[in-house]
């Protein structure tokens, strides 16, 4: 029987003939029909995987080098353009779009040879940290079903949780990629901004939008990031600072390391008693290993969540503009003399509650009268979150916190509480604001109910080498016997 541990592994197999890419695409459309249920999958595109994972075994049989993605099966979260297949960032207001034109870090991927085996559920137009609001229902985690897998990207952590492929790719604004990671028990990276090119990735707020990773092993989410962190002219907004070779930087096994952590995140009042004592617990293994771990005050904590929410929700109103039902989407009907009219019920049935709340909201504070009082005060706060975080990297390599303050919450906990489902975002956000590089790591599981909750590591921009090179060290330590899937 098909097995995965890692792509370099898999590639040994391949080049010793003890499997196939048609075998290992075929196993991984079986998990998916097996796992319907689950909801993870808008679009499974089983005969095109199939045919491309012949196509490379009669190239690897003709004694053609292999690629670095060569038969690696991916799956895509539905906001990521793919040519000739459909893409509705899981909104009725793109129902049947298909794309004109392929992501740019996709194409990257699909240069190195690897399968696409389908697009993902999430929250519609990213906007949700439990995919339950998309127009195709809700994902449910596969090591308890009665909870969240955690949103956006709900849908691509379910796919590489539950074994329907062996990488995925997400998006992450606030924490849509760190924190599904982190209820499923998976690793969950999110580049610092402009790393990996934005172009073909459906726009929630631009400012803060990347393309992030979902896998097993440190290895295969480092080999992804260093595909899709080549340049792209498309996108003015990529770092023009190269990504280093992991193997060309800091050794962290003979590096002594400085960690921080805030004193008012490991105090909030959120956070879950034993989630805070498994961290607190770590600094102190980390010490005793001769690594520097100190407790700093962070008192911008409390305005993280209100400024990223001015902030996204203003672009969310400007980004969100375009879809009309005029040029392409959903149409309610047909355009007479009121254009008004034709719009409003467009976009009235077309969108969702979330993304309506979160347009209305944008347009508010970008509104005459409370721009300055709003939108413009948000600004200012994360120029000074950005002061704050370039001096807290002059003293230290990395800040170590919770990704999330609880475990997997159960499904419908916030349907009527959108702010308790905002404020859960407290420890991810921060990120998103200031631009650095973040990973969710599945450290560990939880005594009363069993389920994983992840450690979240931060380093400066332009620094994922470092962040990688942490988390290598941190997987090989911490990491606990995970929670089984049936």
């Amino acid at each position: 029987m098909f097995s995965f541990s890692s792509v370099s592994s898999y590639h040994q197999q391949l080049l010793s003939n003890t499997t196939t890419c048609t075998q290992a695409a075929e196993y991984y459309l079986g998990r998916i029909k097996e796992q319907t249920h689950l909801n993870a999958f808008v679009e499974v595109y089983a005969s095109e995987a199939l045919e491309k994972a012949s196509l490379l075994d009669t190239k690897r049989k003709n004694g053609e080098p292999i690629k670095k993605l060569h038969g690696v099966i991916i799956a895509i979260k539905d906001v990521i353009c793919y040519k000739n297949h459909h893409v509705t960032a899981s909104s009725a207001i793109l129902k049947n779009f298909i794309s004109l034109y392929t992501a740019t870090a996709l194409q990257y991927l699909l240069d190195e040879d690897a399968i696409i085996i389908g697009n993902c559920n999430c929250d519609e137009f990213a906007m949700g940290s439990t995919n339950e609001n998309s127009v195709y229902g809700k994902v449910l985690n596969a090591l308890d079903e009665t909870k969240v897998p955690g949103g956006s990207s709900g849908g691509s952590a379910v796919a590489v949780q539950a074994g329907m492929c062996m990488l995925s790719l997400g998006s992450d604004t606030g924490g849509s990629v760190r924190q599904p990671a982190d209820f499923c028990g998976i690793i969950g990276l999110k580049p610092g901004y402009g790393r990996i090119s934005r172009y073909g990735l459906i726009a929630y707020a631009s400012s803060f939008d990347q393309i992030g990773i979902f896998g097993k092993n440190i290895a295969d989410v480092s080999l992804l990031l260093d595909i899709m962190s080549r340049p792209d002219k498309q996108d003015s907004t990529m770092q023009t600072t190269l990504l280093q070779k992991p193997n060309s930087t800091i050794n962290t096994a003979e590096k002594k390391l400085k960690f921080c952590f805030f004193k008012q995140v490991m105090e909030h009042d959120s956070l879950d008693e034993e989630i805070k004592n498994s961290i607190l617990s770590l600094g102190k293994d980390l010490e005793a290993q001769g690594h520097l771990v100190e407790k700093i005050d962070f008192d911008l904590l409390d305005y993280i969540v209100p400024t990223y929410y001015v902030l996204t929700t203003a672009e969310a109103s400007s980004n969100l503009a375009r879809y009309d039902g005029l040029r392409y989407g959903y149409r309610n009907g047909h355009a007479t003399e009121d254009i008004d009219t034709f719009y409003k019920n467009n976009r009235s049935k077309g969108f969702g509650m979330e993304v309506k709340r979160r347009i209305m909201l944008g347009t508010f504070v970008l509104s005459t009268g409370y721009y300055d009082a709003y939108y413009t005060k948000a600004q200012q706060i994360r120029r000074l979150l950005m002061q704050k975080v370039s001096e807290i990297f002059c003293s230290y390599d990395a800040i170590i916190m919770p990704t999330s303050p609880t475990t997997a919450i159960a499904l419908g906990e916030n349907d009527k509480d959108p702010i308790a489902m905002y404020l859960a975002d407290i420890f991810t956000v921060f990120a998103n604001l200031s631009g650095i590089p973040a990973i969710s790591l599945p450290l560990f599981l939880h005594n009363v109910n069993n389920m994983p909750y992840g450690l979240q590591v931060m380093t400066n921009k332009n620094d994922e080498v470092t962040l990688l090179h942490i988390s290598t060290m941190l997987m090989q330590q911490y990491k606990p016997a995970t929670a089984s899937i049936n």
